[in-house]
């Protein structure tokens, strides 16, 4: 996976949860719409499927959703 081409995304800081940065991110529009993508397991974070919206992302997390990958940096 780390072969594959993926945008980088500052986040302004240490961390940030899982479905903000899906909507901060541009993955998706809005709060809820990442409550069910995260729950239904169209998530993941560095290869593994995340069902917890409340996951803490840090610098070099890698998400993927709906054939984009995009990586957390501070």
């Amino acid at each position: 996976m780390t072969d594959e081409s993926h945008d980088e995304i500052s986040i302004g800081g240490e961390m940030i949860r899982l479905g903000q940065f899906l909507k901060y991110s541009g993955l998706l529009d809005s709060g809820g719409d990442a409550k069910e993508v995260i729950i239904d397991g169209f998530v993941s974070v560095n290869g593994e499927v995340e069902r917890r919206r409340g996951r803490q992302l840090r610098d070099g997390d890698l998400v993927a959703f709906d054939g984009r990958m995009v990586r957390v940096r501070p």
